[in-house]
């Protein structure tokens, strides 16, 4: 029983730490302290930092490149 544990607490973890990672990065890269704080805190099993990243994160803008 205890071998089927051990191998879903790994993808939740590694599904985790991915998604914090990401959301880390982009909420740094976007100077926006106050998430980057939060998300380093809480621990959701990545929900804050997939909300994080599809609703709150800074849009890239593209850049025109003239010739």
């Amino acid at each position: 029983m205890m071998g089927l544990y051990v191998p879903l607490f790994l993808v939740a973890l590694c599904w985790s730490l991915v998604w914090k990672g990401i959301a880390l990065w982009k909420s740094a890269r976007n100077s926006q302290k106050v998430w980057f704080v939060v998300l380093l805190i809480v621990n959701t099993v990545g929900i804050l930092d997939i909300i994080y990243l599809y609703f709150f994160q800074k849009k890239e803008t593209k850049k025109k490149v003239k010739k």
